[in-house]
């Protein structure tokens, strides 16, 4: 998770149009898998999206945001030592799990824990500590406990942070999910069963649901771009942007704007692009919204429209190209962003301070595609239709 802003629903009475429209089918994994439901954490008090999974023994469930920009996986504890924010399920006891074990201040794992930082203990125990872009964290003890995702995927002795001091815009999430490219993180420790193959589709309103799928076979349809070499030592899934369009128009952008890369996070919302990038983009979507009254700016947003007298809205289409030309046209719900009510939309990319500053795919933009990531052979794959 690089950024984490504007909670909002997903839910407008308006309907949108959008022309070149097609209806694509699903890719699904032929071979077997462990597929778990995805609602909108907007059914929490978030705005990324969460999956239920289990901790302990006896087994407790937990709803956790999953998240591709971070590694290590985290829920709040018993007892919250400092600061707490409230969550949906109570709080994860180690007490009444007989599986629980804290990891030792001495231990080789402490040690890769501390990988991107200072060692730190308290007394034996080792700690984490992890902060995201927007200022949220969390710190506590490093643990083993069993994680269960259903009756016969378990895995004993997964290693995760018992959080006892936690804030930020964790909705009423008990933690997070880490799905990033690290050892720490969940698809490495269950590479053996998975293959760090892992895939997901985000739902475009909160009336609907999506999925997180853990193996399987990858379908024929869905379309792979190789991961950026310049992100292999980081816990982030980089990528390489080489085109945007509006309308069908691709837009004049030397590629030296996307000199820094882009990486591609589930738990961030609104995706962040070069600011020279961001300046054709709004530019040409303005040019093609002159019949709507435009309205003032919102947080990260300043390209904005009032749809208070509008039934229907018919909107242009935007497109990412990825290296390799994997082209992926951005659903109708990830153009334009809801913001105070459902009347006023603003168009759901924000600029970043500087071209050097590293960009990001966030999850408003993957809706409705079956976004399939493949961590032994470097890639990550685009599939549209993928919640139908």
């Amino acid at each position: 998770m690089l950024l984490r802003t504007l909670k909002s629903s997903f839910e407008t009475n308006i309907e949108w149009t959008r022309s070149m429209q097609g209806s694509p089918s699903r890719g699904k994994f032929p071979e077997k898998q462990v597929t778990l439901p995805v609602p909108p954490g907007t059914s929490i008090g978030a705005a990324d999206y969460v999956v239920t999974v289990g901790l302990g023994t006896p087994k407790k469930d937990f709803t956790l945001i999953f998240d591709t920009g971070s590694d290590i996986t985290w829920t709040q504890c018993e007892p919250c030592s400092k600061t707490c924010y409230k969550q949906k399920e109570p709080r994860l006891n180690p007490s009444k799990s007989s599986s629980y074990k804290n990891i030792s201040c001495s231990s080789a794992v402490c040690d890769l824990v501390a990988s991107e930082g200072t060692k730190t203990c308290s007394s034996s125990a080792c700690l984490y500590q992890v902060q995201y872009g927007d200022g949220s964290y969390s710190i506590g003890l490093t643990a083993t406990e069993t994680l269960t995702l259903s009756s016969t995927d378990v895995f004993k002795n997964f290693l995760f942070g018992c959080g006892q001091q936690n804030q930020g815009l964790f909705g009423g999430a008990a933690g997070l999910l880490g799905l990033g490219r690290t050892k720490l993180a969940f698809p490495s420790q269950t590479a053996k069963t998975y293959r760090k193959l892992f895939s997901y589709c985000l739902p475009a309103s909160s009336s609907s649901n999506g999925y997180l799928s853990f193996g399987g076979k990858v379908s024929k349809s869905v379309k792979f771009t190789p991961l950026s070499a310049d992100f292999d030592s980081t816990p982030f899934y980089g990528l390489d942007i080489t085109e945007l369009s509006v309308g069908g128009r691709k837009l004049s952008i030397d590629a030296s704007a996307f000199s820094a890369g882009t990486v591609i996070d589930s738990g961030t919302v609104i995706s962040r692009l070069p600011p020279t990038a961001y300046s054709e983009l709004s530019s040409e979507f303005k040019k093609l919204m002159t019949d709507y009254p435009s309205t003032s700016g919102y947080s990260i947003f300043d390209t904005c429209y009032d749809f208070s007298k509008y039934e229907t809205v018919r909107i242009p289409k935007v497109g990412v190209t990825f290296k390799g030309g994997v082209e992926m046209d951005i659903d109708v719900s990830g153009i334009l962003y809801p913001v105070n009510g459902s009347k006023k939309f603003c168009l759901a990319f924000a600029g970043n301070g500087d071209d050097s500053d590293t960009s990001i795919f966030g999850n408003v933009q993957q809706r409705t595609y079956q976004v399939v990531y493949d961590g032994v052979k470097g890639r990550v794959g685009f599939a549209p239709g993928g919640c139908s």
